[in-house]
C-alpha cells in the first residue's frame, strides 16, 4: 500500500494531509503552534487522533517520542555523526537503512522491509511516496517517517 505525504507551502505551523494511492485524504497532520517543542497530531478521516509525535527537549540531539492511540511505542533520534545523518529508533526493533540526502531510505525489522520512502522532486512543497508493505504496520510506519522528518528538520534549523 502507498500513502503520498505533500506538504504545504506557507502554512502557520505544520497543517498537510497524507493521501492513499488513490488520491483520497486518509489522514491529517497538524502542528501545535506556540508550544515548546514540537508536536504533531495525526487524525484520520473522521478527526480522530491515531497519533501523536513529541520533541523531547533538553537532548544534545534532536530525539521525538511516537504515541500510538495514547501509548508510547518509541522514540526517534538523531544519532552524533561526522558526516552522514543517521538516526535510531528505540523501542521497535526497526532500523533506518538509506541515503538521507537524496531522500531514499527504508525501515527495517530483522532485514525484511517494512517502508521505503522516496522523496518526489520537481514539486511545490516536499512531497514524499511511502511504500508500505503490512498495512497493519500503516499508522506506526507513518508517524515514524513524520517523525524523522521533524528530526530532520530540528537538525537543519539549529
Amino acid at each position: 500500500m502507498k500513502l503520498y505525504i505533500k506538504e504545504h507551502v506557507f502554512t502557520l505551523g505544520d497543517q498537510f494531509s497524507v493521501r492513499d494511492e488513490y488520491g483520497n485524504d486518509k489522514y491529517f497532520v497538524r502542528g501545535e503552534i506556540f508550544t515548546l517543542g514540537r508536536k504533531l497530531h495525526i487524525c484520520d478521516r473522521s478527526g480522530a487522533e491515531v497519533a501523536f509525535i513529541r520533541q523531547e527537549l533538553m537532548t544534545f540531539l534532536p530525539q521525538y517520542v511516537v504515541y500510538v492511540n495514547g501509548e508510547e511505542i518509541g522514540r526517534v533520534r538523531k544519532e552524533f555523526s561526522f558526516f552522514l545523518p543517521r538516526y535510531a529508533i528505540d523501542g521497535l526493533g526497526w532500523e533506518i537503512e538509506g541515503s538521507f540526502w537524496e531522500h531514499e531510505y527504508s525501515i527495517t525489522r530483522g532485514g525484511e522491509t517494512i517502508v521505503t520512502i522516496s522523496k518526489e522532486w520537481m514539486t511545490w512543497g516536499d512531497s514524499y511516496e511511502l511504500n508500505i508493505r503490512n498495512p497493519k504496520d500503516e499508522i506506526l510506519a507513518l508517524a515514524v517517517v513524520l517523525t524523522i522528518d521533524c528530526v530532520r528538520e530540528t537538525q537543519n534549523n539549529h
